[in-house]
């Protein structure tokens, strides 16, 4: 049975792009006699508002969608540290203290996200209190050796984690990044098909490789495109793309921008791409 996912960030409110997001991957798993789940990413710290998630429930209603809720990543913290702890275990984390502008100074190689973190901490004697953990990349594809992962829409891609260097995978303000969270919920959930967008593309290579080096199933992807704006950036809460909710408040047809969407009916200033 396929089993897809939408899992949200309460740190603002639901635009087109997430409803076009949750149409995919609810609209896969029911044509294929499937479950589509919904999941809260909520261990942003401050930003992240609880109040959200039941505007969240009302937002994907109003589009005409049916879930499943499963327990929020703030449930599982556990999961994230014992898995940390595992790959501390293995040799593969260090720590690391170095600030977003010593890296950009320092960084001479750029990668799918930005600059490629130069190892500036690995090997040396770092203070862990307080610090991040990263993933020592090359150290833990020697152990894995070469690895696979399958996109529904690229085909079978070989695992390059290197190409995104050596992220972090435990957070200084948070328990777990998105790409150690992420990996361990998809496995919890039981989850098949990872749908996203392609701005995620690259980090499936480290997920493919976190799954190995934890022993977790190994799911396919689905990296469908995103929509942008008329400046051809994709949309953001950020740049206060209207929200569904403003949407829905306002007596749009929910059932309607929905159908809109899965034909690529966008309204005016929006393409896909």
């Amino acid at each position: 049975m396929e089993i897809t996912r939408f899992a949200p960030s309460p740190n603002g409110s639901l635009h087109l792009g997430h409803a076009y997001a949750a149409i995919v991957a609810h609209d896969i798993a029911m044509a294929r006699g499937g479950q589509f789940i919904v999941r809260l990413e909520d261990i942003d710290g401050a930003r992240s508002r609880p109040e959200l998630a039941t505007e969240f429930a009302e937002d994907l209603a109003w589009l005409g969608l049916e879930w499943d809720a499963v327990p929020a990543q703030s449930t599982r913290l556990a999961s994230y540290a014992d898995a940390a702890e595992r790959l501390r275990a293995a040799g593969v984390l260090y720590p690391c203290t170095c600030t977003r502008a010593e890296i950009a100074a320092a960084a001479t190689v750029h990668g799918p996200e930005g600059p490629v973190y130069p190892g500036t901490c690995r090997g040396r004697s770092v203070d862990p209190t307080g610090a991040a953990w990263r993933l020592d990349v090359a150290k833990a594809m020697e152990l894995a050796g070469p690895l696979s992962w399958e996109d529904e829409l690229a085909s079978i891609q070989r695992a390059r984690p290197d190409l995104l260097g050596d992220v972090v995978l435990v957070r200084k303000d948070a328990p777990a990044s998105y790409h150690l969270a992420a990996t361990l919920d998809d496995a919890a959930d039981g989850v098949t098909l990872v749908t996203r967008g392609r701005d995620l593309f690259a980090a499936s290579h480290v997920h493919r490789l976190l799954q190995h080096l934890l022993d977790l199933p190994v799911p396919r992807w689905h990296h469908n495109p995103l929509l942008l704006d008329e400046s051809g950036e994709k949309l953001a809460k950020r740049r206060g793309s209207t929200s569904l909710a403003d949407r829905r408040k306002a007596g749009e047809d929910g059932a309607a921008l929905a159908q809109a969407l899965r034909e690529q009916r966008f309204p005016a200033g929006i393409s896909l791409g």
